[in-house]
């Protein structure tokens, strides 16, 4: 949202961030915007002056909120996955980002899985997230590949694939059990595999 003040912005800001942690504990299905009004400490003229598309406006910045904040700490890994060294330290990142939230899971895809049905414009953007976090794996892979890091057959595109699968496996699975050792043990598994592939 554009033309705001900068008071303006941090009101925004601060219902985003308060919103997050309502729609981590219940869902967006589980969550109206009367209850977000009231969670948030928002009037109703307020939040729609903020959010003037509803709750649907609203979701997608908390998804903008939440993807940028797992893509921040995946850095400066996430910018040059091009060396094993690399890709153990982005392994380690995404591992400390999960271990210090209070909702195991990631919030991006858990978006993704309820608005679909619903809402597939929104749903288009929020995918948009998850297709850029790809792409960014399999652009440290190409690399590897260029400079011989990896053999000539491995298929960068296929591998990055394979890693966010397990990825998001793993967040799937560390979400059932409240506990971070499924996503370590497919990270864990997903760098294995990749090593495979070095000359």
């Amino acid at each position: 949202m554009t033309g705001l003040t900068a008071k303006g912005a941090a009101t925004r800001d601060r219902i985003v961030r308060a919103a997050t942690e309502l729609i981590l504990e219940r869902g967006v299905a589980g969550m109206t915007l009367d209850e977000i009004r009231d969670g948030t400490k928002t009037s109703k003229s307020q939040l729609f002056h903020y959010f003037p598309g509803g709750k649907s406006e609203l979701v997608a910045a908390i998804a903008g909120y939440q993807n940028s904040q797992v893509m921040a700490a995946q850095e400066p890994w996430i910018d040059r996955l091009d060396s094993w060294r690399a890709w153990q330290g982005w392994r380690d990142a995404v591992i400390t980002h999960y271990t210090g939230l209070t909702h195991k899971y990631c919030s991006v895809s858990a978006l993704v899985n309820e608005v679909a049905p619903t809402d597939p414009e929104l749903a288009t953007q929020v995918i948009a997230y998850a297709d850029r976090w790809l792409a960014q794996l399999a652009t440290g892979l190409h690399r590897m590949r260029d400079t011989k890091l990896l053999r000539p057959e491995a298929d960068p595109d296929r591998l990055a694939l394979a890693v966010f699968a397990s990825l998001q496996g793993g967040l799937l699975v560390m979400q059932s059990k409240n506990d971070i050792e499924p996503l370590a043990a497919a990270l864990d598994g997903s760098l294995t595999m990749l090593r495979s592939y070095a000359p």
